[in-house]
């Protein structure tokens, strides 16, 4: 499922180096604003510790572990949103993500230039979020200007429209993103569709110093993004993007012991890839075999035809049924004779809602 975050923030605040990390390439990452220009786009394999295992007791020629598309985007500046620094160019570019991976710097370095000249990361994101918003209050504006005359013949929809774009505007102005508005379910239906920058469900990553990054709680300027995350309900995860960069380029056994060195006991990338994961509302289900085990991407709700779509529309058009178990319970008896035998492998039809960590063989015919 092409689902993909953006990651956003001001100018050298970290962002390129942390999709370096994040994709193991090397994209432009140089000390100055706007040294990337176009969107880089990277694909990065989602860690799941229940793929190891299962590739343990299978060990199948081949393993794909499921994917997740990160877009790097260019630094947002004071005036993006009327065009300034490339604005508008840079906010489409967030448009045609689906969440937002927000970097702020959390950390003091003289040799770094600070767009702002002051590190002061709780400003550094209201003045994104302010951006957003403008940008969001523009395209409401112009929606209303579209939408207000059919709502004065009284047609229905329109006047459903009208009423919650009204709603939607002073929140905006008063710089509040739309995730945040007092809005109703029906209110929200009505929004869906219009790509409103600041409705994205956003990640704030702290990215700090590799000499603070073991005790992130003792950093002032992560306090205070933790506790503005906390406030709105969103994630806030410390990175030391340097370091990451360095771990991506590591075996994994390497990359452990380094870890374990600086007493970090989950690398910040592995948290923040699988935080924008879980925040899009996606699972895994896996397909087992000697010839390959493989972990696919689902949405949270879909049924089984649909999940069976994924791997090929053929399995989704002639579903008969899905042969299932829990990874919990192939933990449990290890082998597939074990769980027939114990009676945990089921037959699932067209109605059966896909949880995370199903072991699927689907049947079908076409």
């Amino acid at each position: 499922m092409a689902l993909t975050a953006g990651i956003v923030g001001l100018p050298n605040v970290g962002k390129s180096t942390l999709f370096n990390a994040i994709t193991n390439s090397q994209v432009l990452a140089e000390n100055y604003p706007f040294a990337t220009i176009s969107p880089n786009v990277g694909v990065v394999e989602v860690p799941d510790e229940r793929m190891d295992e299962i590739v343990k007791l299978f060990d199948p020629k081949k393993t794909i572990y499921t994917t997740f598309e990160f877009t790097d985007i260019a630094g947002l500046v004071k005036g993006a949103s009327k065009g300034e620094g490339l604005g508008n160019q840079f906010l489409a570019n967030i448009r045609q993500t689906d969440a937002i991976v927000h970097v702020v710097r959390c950390f003091d370095d003289a040799n770094i230039e600070h767009v702002e000249g002051t590190v002061d990361p709780v400003r550094d994101i209201e003045e994104i979020n302010l951006e957003l918003c403008l940008a969001d209050l523009d395209t409401v504006e112009n929606r209303i200007a579209k939408v207000a005359r059919k709502a004065q013949t009284k047609e229905k929809d329109a006047v459903a429209e009208y009423d919650t774009l009204m709603k939607l505007k002073p929140a905006l102005e008063a710089g509040t993103p739309v995730r945040l508005a007092e809005l109703g379910d029906k209110d929200r239906e009505i929004i869906r569709n219009y790509s409103l920058l600041t409705n994205k469900p956003v990640i704030y990553v702290a990215n700090m110093s590799d000499e603070e990054i073991s005790a992130p709680e003792e950093n002032a300027y992560y306090r205070a993004v933790k506790a503005f995350a906390d406030e709105e309900g969103s994630e806030c995860i410390a990175v030391c993007a340097k370091i990451e960069e360095e771990l991506s380029g590591m075996e994994k056994e390497e990359k452990q012991m380094f870890l374990d060195d600086l007493g970090i006991r989950t690398a910040g990338l592995d948290q923040i890839i699988q935080a924008a994961y879980h925040l899009l509302g996606l699972r895994t289900f896996f397909t087992v075999g000697k010839p390959e085990c493989r972990a696919w991407t689902f949405k949270e709700g879909m049924l089984a035809p649909q999940c069976a779509g994924i791997i090929h529309t053929d399995f989704e058009r002639g579903f008969i049924r899905a042969e299932i178990y829990s990874y919990d319970d192939l933990m449990e008896y290890k082998t597939e004779a074990s769980l027939r035998e114990h009676g945990k492998i089921r037959l699932e039809g067209k109605e059966y809602a896909m949880k995370d960590g199903d072991i699927v063989f689907f049947r079908f015919n076409v």
